[in-house]
């Protein structure tokens, strides 16, 4: 892992990366990573194993598979891991933060605008265009996210049936119980646990069990305690990828709390998709609504925590991990669930839609995704546009 001047080297080598290199390299990816996970793992991909030679190709797919097995965001865990591999626990945290750190403060920065006593008018028909277009892409995501998990499942009809029932449940929950989705999640993955062990008549510790009693105690925190166990809750118990933080955060920033509006929701949503970075920093603008920048740092710090705890204590053992049969059965049946969530999402999206308009960019949005495939962040890039373009008409765009 030698770095030498303009050429790669060899995986193995037993000379270590400067660390200034990786807050230049992980520091430039975190500034260049628009549009979610894969664009985040094609830029580690090309950066560690095609123009440096640091890890080799088997290893960072390895990674890839280790990562996609933890919860919270995975690409900020590849990124923390890839940099482990590179300096051990110091590269770790200076490559995760120089990752995390540019997103972040331009996050903040637009959460401050947006959320403003009294934000420009433009600025507010951005956010309700933009806004209008989440619940598409919350239904975007999920039908991306189809394929592999029911490959993943099985093939017989018994274990498809399961898929359903999971994913009807994980969609039933984000609709109706948001607050306590968690739970279904984690009652999907045990329940894929119990089945299959049953099936193999082996033991096994059930993931996430001892976790259950602290989300009935959630309930009753308030203060800077609650939005501290919803900042754990995205980065330590989200499972199926980034989108499934929103059916997790809304019932409770914008209804038990009361931190922010509806419409306000919708506009962290959309700000964490269209800045670089990983989606799950949507919950550094609940933190900022409920208070204010302080607010703001402690839930982006306790949101990532878990991810570099993952890493630096579970790194050595991530291929341990993949062999085994229990977590495997977990993820197998939170992941149906997750993304019936995330479809889920969509319905109290939709219905926080307060103006006419707003239902055409949100039909627009669903052409523009769904039906003809085509990006994300030019998708709410321009309903934010058409939202600038409503304000100035003068249509309706406030709250």
């Amino acid at each position: 892992m030698a770095e030498v001047a303009g050429r790669g080297v060899a995986p193995g080598s037993t000379e270590r990366v400067r660390l200034a290199t990786i807050v230049r390299e992980w520091g430039r990816i975190g500034c260049l990573g628009f549009g979610g996970p894969p664009a985040h793992i094609a830029l580690l991909r090309k950066l560690c194993v095609t123009d440096r030679g640091w890890i080799s190709a088997t290893e960072f797919e390895d990674g890839i598979a280790a990562t996609n097995l933890l919860p919270g965001p995975a690409s900020t865990q590849l990124a923390i891991f890839c940099a482990w591999r590179l300096r051990g626990r110091l590269g770790a945290v200076v490559g995760g933060v120089c990752f995390i750190l540019p997103g972040l403060a331009l996050i903040l920065a637009l959460s401050a605008l947006f959320l403003s006593p009294r934000p420009p008018h433009w600025a507010i028909g951005a956010a309700a265009g933009a806004g209008a277009a989440v619940a598409a892409v919350a239904l975007n995501a999920a039908i991306g996210l189809i394929p592999s998990s029911w490959e993943r499942i099985g093939s017989r009809r018994a274990e498809h049936t399961r898929w359903l029932a999971y994913a009807i449940a994980g969609g039933a929950a984000a609709a109706t119980i948001g607050p306590f989705l968690v739970v279904v999640l984690l009652a999907c993955g045990v329940a894929e646990v119990v089945v299959r062990e049953l099936r193999h008549r082996v033991p096994t510790v059930l993931p996430g069990l001892v976790v259950l009693p602290l989300v009935a105690a959630a309930a009753l925190v308030g203060g800077m305690g609650a939005l501290v166990w919803e900042a754990f809750k995205i980065g330590a118990l989200s499972y199926g990828g980034g989108f499934v933080i929103v059916p997790l955060m809304q019932s409770d920033a914008v209804h038990t709390f009361h931190w922010m509006t509806n419409a306000q929701f919708l506009n962290a949503v959309a700000l964490g998709q269209i800045t670089p970075g990983p989606v799950v920093q949507t919950v550094a603008v609940v933190g900022y609504a409920a208070a204010k920048l302080r607010g703001g740092l402690v839930a982006a710090l306790v949101a990532f925590a878990p991810s570099f705890a993952f890493v630096l204590f579970g790194g050595p053992h991530f291929g341990r991990m993949r062999a085994s049969r229990g977590i495997q059965a977990f993820l197998t049946g939170a992941g149906p669930a997750a993304i019936g969530a995330i479809a889920g999402a969509a319905i109290p999206l939709g219905l926080a839609l307060t103006h006419l308009w707003q239902v055409g960019v949100l039909a627009t949005a669903f052409v523009w995704l769904i039906v003809l495939r085509r990006n994300v962040i030019v998708g709410l890039l321009a309903a934010g546009a058409i939202g600038v373009a409503a304000s100035f008409a003068g249509l309706p765009v406030g709250s």
